[in-house]
């Protein structure tokens, strides 16, 4: 069905520019060396009709790079930050990436077409913002925790079984990107590696958004200021104190604060620009994790005709290097692409109840790889415990299923690439309990359990052909 949906807001006087492949010039700083070490940004990109257009739609303006190199500059010393990037960082594109601040934006609209029409410009948009929680209603915050439920979808899945066969390994790292997690929660406590907070902005309000908390500069700590990120923590990687176990078992977990704390209605939400979230999620791919879930995205129905689909260059990025990206779907309940959920790379996660058909409220289309549970589940809230539901606290739940799969390949010293991954989840779905309106919903219902054995089966086969 279709249903209005008001713009977007974005962030006032930012876009975002990429360059074609061998455009990049050497002098432009990376926000790395803006934020830490004082280096001002550039007040010039090409000297030529990039600047041109800058000055006559923006005012004039100030630029740096988005990302930093994989290679360090004690790696390679002397060398400018630019030429630092290795082959897949630029043919990714995460190399190119400028984000570009103007003067003035009343013009911006007309600024980013003229940029969109020079020869060295891959695309340009405005810095969106992307906005989650991704639940479908308020979460219950009412302790006592009922353990019964509370069970309930970890035996759907078969989880319990799941980590009987494997207990996870420490060294293999799901990057959570979120609103960051609770810390001193008990669940928690001890369970999270360092993280850090990407969220950059100044602005008070942003549309109808109305920032609260922590939101004007990046540091080293990712505290969760709205429960979000928390809850998916606590289906990930919970101590089993007062709730289940997370269902990554051991293996461990990064907290990227990228959406910050806003009030939207009388109701804290996430906020946080899309070169926020970006900049988050390059900087956790180059420290190594194997799995990112993210529990966000931004309906393809609210960006412009032209613009470019969002997370776009970090998400060829993270495959290039490897890693299992996961995504909700969405909560709308139309048939509908969100992003990053609708990149072809990505395992899209859909939300099923406590009888195995799909959730109303989940968005559905041809991307969606396969559901979860995601209705009535109980997880961490920034204190006690709370019951929530939507697509959001489905995906964590594949998430730490393909954090269990790498480590059952590793045990068996097998390497597992994220096309191989996404196929065993989809192949060893279990069916939905009724055939009745699960289009667009993607091959089952996961079985941790199942896709665990499935590997198994798969390098037998391999190492016996």
């Amino acid at each position: 069905m279709n249903t209005f949906r008001p713009a977007m807001p974005r962030v006032p006087r930012r876009l975002v520019l990429t360059l074609r492949l061998g455009e990049l010039p050497d002098h432009l700083p990376s926000l790395r060396e803006v934020r830490r070490e004082g280096v001002a940004m550039a007040t010039r990109i090409d000297g030529g009709p990039i600047d041109r257009l800058l000055s006559h739609h923006g005012g004039g303006a100030r630029a740096l790079r988005l990302h930093s190199a994989r290679v360090t500059r004690l790696q390679r010393p002397g060398v400018p930050g630019a030429r630092r990037f290795d082959d897949v960082e630029q043919l990714s594109g995460v190399a190119r990436v400028l984000r570009v601040e103007v003067a003035h934006d009343e013009a911006l609209p007309s600024l980013v077409k003229a940029l969109a029409q020079v020869t060295q410009v891959e695309h340009v948009a405005p810095d969106w913002v992307c906005t989650t929680p991704f639940d479908a209603r308020r979460a219950v915050s009412s302790p006592p925790l009922d353990p019964a439920a509370a069970r309930r979808p970890r035996a759907l899945m078969r989880l319990p079984q799941a980590l009987a066969l494997q207990r996870g390994d420490p060294s293999v790292v799901i990057g959570l990107v979120d609103t960051g997690v609770a810390k001193g929660h008990a669940e928690l406590a001890r369970r999270m590696r360092r993280g850090f907070d990407t969220v950059d902005l100044d602005a008070a309000t942003l549309g109808d958004l109305t920032l609260v908390g922590d939101n004007a500069s990046r540091d080293e700590d990712p505290d969760d200021e709205v429960g979000h990120g928390s809850a998916c923590a606590g289906i990930l990687r919970a101590n089993g104190n007062g709730m289940p176990g997370g269902g990554a078992g051991l293996c461990g977990l990064t907290p990227v604060r990228v959406l910050g704390a806003a009030l939207q209605g009388g109701r804290r939400v996430g906020v946080g620009a899309l070169a926020n979230i970006d900049a988050g999620m390059k900087r956790i791919i180059d420290l190594g994790v194997q799995v990112i879930n993210m529990s966000f995205g931004t309906p393809e129905s609210s960006l412009n005709a032209d613009d470019p689909r969002p997370h776009t260059e970090v998400v060829r990025y993270a495959i290039a290097r490897g890693v299992l990206l996961v995504a909700a779907s969405g909560n709308s309940g139309a048939v509908e692409r969100y992003y990053p959920a609708a990149h072809d790379d990505v395992i899209a996660v859909g939300a099923v109840d406590d009888t195995l058909r799909p959730c109303s409220f989940s968005t559905r289309g041809e991307h969606v790889d396969l559901c979860a549970p995601g209705l009535d589940i109980w997880t961490c809230g920034l204190q006690g415990y709370t019951c929530v539901s939507g697509t959001s606290f489905a995906a964590p739940f594949v998430a730490a299923a393909c954090a269990l799969l790498v480590a059952h390949a590793e045990s068996r010293a097998w390497p597992l690439d994220p096309h191989t991954a996404r196929e065993i989840l989809v192949d060893s779905a279990r069916p939905f309990d009724s055939t009745r309106d699960t289009e667009g919903c993607g091959a089952g219902v996961l079985d941790v359990h199942a896709a665990l054995t499935l590997l198994d089966r798969r390098i037998d086969a391999a190492l016996d052909s």
